[in-house]
């Protein structure tokens, strides 16, 4: 199994925070790594996820599971389970009414190795996501004009 994550304390409420992360078509206003995303964030939906990265070759997942102001699941991969790609987003509440943000994804299943091959190191991406939606709930980006 290989694994990518970065975890960002955002001073926002879950609430807040929940509001960036399922808008997925705002991503690309704010420094997320995504260039754009096609779909829309409901159980069973399919999302198409244009990296910023990896621009040559977007990526469909399927949302999983969705838990406002909690967790956001997808998963991709090959089938029959042969390799598995999934992603998830979680919302720590505090204490204090701040958030903390994980992002993290795990490839797994007996062809997994395929999927590594191809894919390049995820963490440094997943701070920037993280920074950028930071930025975002803290109020500290505003949304371009034009």
């Amino acid at each position: 199994m290989r694994s990518f994550e970065a975890v960002t304390r955002i001073d926002a409420a879950p609430a807040d925070v929940w509001a960036v992360l399922a808008d997925v078509g705002s991503w690309r206003d704010w420094d997320s790594g995504v260039d754009r995303v096609e779909g829309r964030v409901a159980l069973g939906e399919p999302l198409t996820i244009y990296a910023t990265m990896i621009r040559s070759r977007p990526f469909t997942v399927t949302v999983t599971e969705i838990r406002p102001r909690e967790a956001m699941r997808w998963r991709a991969g090959l089938p029959f389970g042969a390799a598995t790609i999934e992603r998830t987003y979680s919302l720590d509440p505090q204490a204090d009414g701040g958030t903390v943000l994980t992002v993290r994804e795990d490839h797994t299943g007996p062809l997994a190795g395929l999927l590594d091959r191809s894919t390049p190191d995820l963490n440094p991406s997943f701070r920037q996501f993280c920074a950028g939606l930071k930025a975002r709930a803290e109020g500290k980006i505003s949304r371009p004009s034009g």
